[in-house]
């Protein structure tokens, strides 16, 4: 038989907002709005008394400002929101034996056959007050025999508060529940089945794996499950060497750095592709030179989370015009990206221009239909 797990899930409260507030006390209690600070942008993040008048993530700025118009708009900095994320990931990593950093502002933990020892309960809310100590962000935590239901519970926990669903009481939690507290099920799924008449995760329950596959294909049974409280995932243990990468060895040995430049940009916009196309942002960059003579050097720079070709190429360049000091034939050039976590474009830009984020998503949409070479940009063309 097998031990019963027990999976933490920790979650940042309205992390940009509360990360706003550490910074500037008058905040506090107000209805706050990170994004573009202007009417063209887009919101990123709300408190949870902007939320009150229906603003969310995802809404035009404009929008959000007819709603509640005693909003207050910051348009956000993601260098900073990335160092305190890194805080916060520094205190699990000190003290949590398996962890998942599985997001800029979320992290799952493993704490299976700690209830012989130390009491799993206690030990995670504990790590949640050093948390919330050493780093004055507020912090949800929910508790039970898997990632799904954990995760679920510490959206029901919210705000800045506790929860531990037992083996026992998962059916009667789950059950009463709405659908989109299902993770990983998206609107146009959600609003297929609430069209069906399935509001509730109870009655989700009742709909034969079979014909959720049919609904909604080959994630209809993963959906299903996870409405059983079935979740067999493991917790990954992060680690900031997770990477893409590429490298390129040339035929005869060069000393061009307009081709390698050339070359760097076009890697770098495959590799951002990848990133965006599976979900990731990055915060390191490192670049690799090989000289003819075989000597080896890299050069690396953390960076706040993105996944943006614009940001990486420039940093990139950067590094390999410092990099590149022996003015002698170059045998291979590389690059890779690292420290890697769960994100999208939403998060990477704090910007005027939502127009951008559309770009790169209408870009996406082009390479995934006719490949990743249907576009470049001019400075990656050989």
């Amino acid at each position: 038989m097998l031990m019963q797990r027990n999976i933490a899930h920790l979650d940042l409260d309205t992390f940009f907002v509360s990360v706003e507030r550490l910074m500037n006390s008058r905040l506090k209690n107000l209805p706050v709005i990170v994004g573009g600070g202007s009417d063209r942008g887009v919101v990123s993040a709300c408190s949870y008394e902007a939320r009150q008048y229906a603003v969310h993530s995802g809404m035009p700025i404009k929008m959000a400002k007819q709603l509640c118009p005693d909003a207050i708009i910051i348009r956000g900095d993601m260098d900073t929101y990335t160092r305190y994320s890194r805080m916060v990931t520094d205190i699990v990593a000190e003290k949590a034996p398996v962890y998942e950093k599985a997001s800029i502002d979320e992290h799952y933990l493993d704490l299976t056959g700690f209830d012989k020892f130390f009491g799993s309960l206690k030990w995670v809310h504990e790590l949640r007050n050093t948390i919330m100590k050493e780093t004055g962000l507020p912090v949800s935590m929910g508790l039970s025999v898997n990632k799904t239901v954990a995760k679920i519970a510490t959206g029901e926990s919210k705000p800045c508060g506790e929860m531990h669903v037992q083996a026992p009481m998962i059916a009667s939690f789950l059950d009463p529940l709405p659908i989109q507290k299902i993770p990983m099920l998206g609107k146009q799924s959600c609003r297929m089945l609430r069209s069906m008449g399935v509001a509730h995760i109870r009655t989700l329950k009742m709909i034969p794996p079979e014909m959720m596959e049919k609904v909604l294909g080959k994630n209809g049974r993963s959906i299903w499950e996870k409405a059983h409280g079935i979740d067999y995932s493991p917790v990954v243990q992060y680690c900031e060497r997770k990477s893409i990468s590429h490298e390129h060895t040339f035929e005869r040995d060069t000393t061009d750095v307009a081709c390698i430049r050339t070359l760097l940009s076009a890697s770098v916009e495959k590799l951002c592709f990848k990133l965006r196309n599976d979900e990731w942002l990055c915060s390191c960059v490192t670049v690799k030179i090989r000289y003819s003579d075989f000597n080896t050097h890299t050069l690396q720079q953390r960076i706040a989370y993105t996944s943006f070709d614009h940001t990486l190429i420039e940093t990139a360049l950067a590094l390999f015009d410092r990099l590149y000091s022996r003015r002698m034939l170059i045998r291979l050039v590389g690059i890779k990206l690292s420290g890697l976590v769960r994100g999208t474009q939403q998060l990477d830009l704090f910007d005027d221009t939502p127009e951008l984020v559309q770009l790169y998503m209408a870009m996406d949409t082009i390479r995934k239909r006719f490949g990743v070479s249907a576009l470049k940009r001019a400075g990656g063309m050989l």
